[in-house]
């Protein structure tokens, strides 16, 4: 054990910091773009507070198709992008523009399930109360569904850290690609073996910080 903590221990730090460094990175950059699109999702439905089946139709349909593209693919196919974007192809900042083209179109379905929970009575008795649609979606749709983003949101990057495992492919770096280099092509299973009890404790950690979050952000928990 000593022998092999001297020998790779540094390289699986490293390789765990940019795991981490690329699901934070691409969870909040795909949030900032996801939680929009999913609000606007929601209340462009037909019967919603700002109701365009025209776009919904539209928006709807551009996030499935990007949520149909396998990730392996559309990594590959958007090559070019992400070098014109990062000025690299390879490497933890230029796997995070595949990532975040991954992850926002899903974020947006879960953000769009998340307010449809909300309680119709809330919103209609906001309206009644005269608040705007900024204001229904920030203080009541956005407040009210919090618990559900929180635990949306442990989904959300759980599904990214997997995801930074497969951009070792290219040589982005992280865990994946130390699974894949060390554990794969040299045949060393100890490496293989590491990798993929880190991305264990990494998913661990995240649904146990998230579900501690939900609870507390649940007001029929506060009682």
């Amino acid at each position: 054990m000593e022998a092999f903590i001297d020998q790779y221990g540094a390289l699986l730090i490293k390789a765990t910091w940019e795991t981490i460094y690329m699901t934070v990175v691409s969870t909040f950059f795909s949030y900032l773009l996801g939680v929009p699109l999913g609000v606007a999702l929601s209340i462009t439905k037909k019967g919603g507070i700002a109701s365009s089946p025209t776009f919904n139709y539209a928006a709807g349909w551009v996030v499935n198709i990007l949520r149909s593209v396998p990730f392996v693919i559309l990594m590959v196919f958007i090559v070019p992008f992400t070098r014109l974007i990062a000025g690299t192809s390879i490497g933890p900042n230029a796997a995070n523009i595949p990532l975040i083209i991954a992850a926002t179109p899903f974020v947006a379905r879960i953000v769009e399930q998340s307010i449809e929970e909300v309680d119709r009575g809330l919103v209609e008795a906001a309206k009644c109360m005269g608040a705007s649609n900024f204001q229904i979606i920030t203080k009541v749709m956005l407040v009210e569904s919090k618990p559900s983003l929180i635990r949306g949101l442990s989904i959300s990057s759980i599904t990214i850290l997997s995801y930074t495992a497969i951009t070792g492919i290219i040589g982005a770096g992280g865990l994946g690609n130390i699974a894949i280099t060390y554990g794969y092509q040299r045949y060393i299973e100890s490496m293989r073996y590491s990798t993929v009890i880190l991305l264990i404790i990494l998913v661990v950690l995240i649904q146990l910080l998230c579900n501690i979050w939900a609870f507390k952000a649940d007001k029929r928990n506060r009682n």
